[in-house]
């Protein structure tokens, strides 16, 4: 697939042996930088499918000042499990990923932002509060990840949605995946 021997060997370390349909379709394509729809059932790999390009292509943290990755998911659940999936993807980097969602103190998610990371996975009610008071800055966003976008246009995250990607550079990467894509 065009995998760096660093990320072969994480998947090897992290006992990923085959890819999986989902993954053998998107992350050739998200490795040549377009935007992509995928559509697979919980379970079958996606979020991998999406972090492994996001992780091959991020820049050094020396030419980066802002966050280069926004994944947003509809909940605090899904956004813990794909922060600890990319950080299980990353170990072989030295990429700093974080979780901001509702519900946990907003004082220690500001304080790990400014501390600097390269991939930031939230849902999209915390990720415009964190915007709105200038903590999350996402001019520099090279990819755009909309994870179980289904289920956040039907819980009513469009709006906020709309306000985020248009606070992204336009020509940043977007794969926007779903269970069920209408």
């Amino acid at each position: 697939m065009g995998l760096s021997k660093p990320m072969l060997a994480t998947l090897k370390d992290a006992d990923y042996l085959e890819p999986t349909p989902i993954q053998a379709g998107l992350i050739p394509r998200a490795l040549e930088g377009v935007d992509l729809m995928g559509q697979a059932q919980t379970g079958t790999g996606k979020t991998a499918a999406f972090c492994i390009p996001i992780l091959e292509r991020l820049k050094p943290r020396s030419e980066a000042q802002w966050v280069q990755a926004l994944v947003l998911a509809p909940t605090r659940e899904l956004a813990v499990q794909v922060r600890d999936e990319c950080v299980k993807l990353a170990a072989g980097g030295d990429a700093r990923v974080a979780a901001v969602y509702g519900g946990k103190p907003l004082r220690k998610q500001v304080e790990q932002l400014r501390r600097g990371v390269e991939i930031v996975v939230g849902t999209p009610g915390r990720v415009m509060d964190l915007m709105n008071r200038g903590a999350l800055v996402l001019g520099g966003v090279r990819f755009v990840v909309l994870d179980e976008a289904d289920r956040m246009l039907d819980i009513g995250f469009r709006p906020d949605i709309e306000k985020i990607l248009r606070r992204c550079p336009q020509s940043r990467q977007t794969l926007l995946l779903s269970a069920t894509i209408p």
